[in-house]
């Protein structure tokens, strides 16, 4: 299990790293000016239809959550899944100690 979510964890921070690189080539792109793909925008261009499923289905069976979720998305792709891998690396990493050496 722990093997598991180490990979888990190195695809998250490895999928950060190539939609940091998306971010900076298409800012180079348009000449300088800044641009950041939030994670509801790449989940658009993967498959729009399931986002608007998702969405629908957060506002009418957890409508408490709604905002926090609609918050998320449009967080950078490259943050949101990042700070996800780093906790995940960070939680199942190798314990050293007495029982452990």
């Amino acid at each position: 299990m722990i093997v598991l979510m180490r990979l888990i964890a190195l695809f998250l921070i490895l999928a950060a790293l190539v939609l940091l690189g998306m971010d900076a080539v298409s800012s180079l792109e348009r000449g300088g000016e800044i641009t950041v793909r939030s994670a509801g925008m790449i989940w658009s261009l993967i498959h729009p239809d399931s986002l608007n499923g998702f969405k629908d289905w957060v506002a009418h069976n957890v409508p408490a959550a709604a905002q926090g979720v609609y918050s998320a998305l449009e967080m950078p792709g490259w943050g949101l899944t990042g700070v996800v891998g780093v906790l995940i690396a960070f939680i199942f990493s190798r314990r050293h100690g007495p029982d452990n050496a």
